[in-house]
């Protein structure tokens, strides 16, 4: 029997970056110092770091599909610097109140709905019991439930204005992905 992949899904804006409202430019992109801890922890326990994002911007018309990738190879150029990086990124570009037609649907990867979770496992071959999600967002907890996973949400980006609701759910939340990525492998390597 082969054995499944495990995975860290990351929220992209708030939690492996700076959260910028509607990031057009990759001379916005500010990784947290925190995070090439994080990965590089994941990386050294076998984990696959796959990045799912909603990008409404694209929806509401703010920028171009083609602007996406554009960021995330300056993410990844930036990463590769201190020997880390991201195996995947998934987007959903949608959104229902969009103004760019062809975005302005409903769809099954806009999270909280778990279609871009649901495409990694697919693609990665991925244990979803052994996988976790970190989030500043509510969505992002629920797109973890969705999918059959644990969700860890972090105080940074707009985590801060859900600690409240995430705490009275019996959420985990944790200051940053480099807490979020030590709590999760304490847990699990015990």
């Amino acid at each position: 029997m082969i054995n499944k992949s495990k995975a860290c899904f990351l929220d992209r804006d708030g939690v492996l970056i700076e959260e910028k409202i509607y990031l057009a430019s990759i001379s916005d992109v500010y990784i947290f110092p925190e995070t090439y801890d994080a990965l590089k922890l994941l990386k050294d326990d076998g984990f696959k770091i796959i990045v799912v994002t909603n990008q409404a911007g694209v929806a509401k018309g703010y920028y171009d599909e083609s602007t996406i990738p554009m960021i995330h190879e300056e993410i990844d150029r930036q990463l590769a610097l201190a020997g880390v990086g991201v195996d995947a990124y998934y987007y959903c570009p949608h959104h229902p109140k969009g103004k760019v037609q062809e975005y302005a649907i409903k769809c099954d990867c806009r999270k909280p709905a778990p279609g871009m979770i649901l495409q990694a496992v697919n693609n990665f071959d991925i244990d979803l019991a052994k996988s976790f999600l970190i989030g500043d967002k509510m969505s992002d907890i629920g797109v973890a439930e969705n999918a059959g996973c644990l969700g860890i949400l972090v105080k940074t980006g707009h985590g801060k204005e859900h600690i409240t609701k995430a705490q009275d759910a019996g959420i985990i939340v944790k200051e940053n992905i480099l807490e979020a990525v030590k709590y999760f492998l304490e847990r699990n390597n015990q």
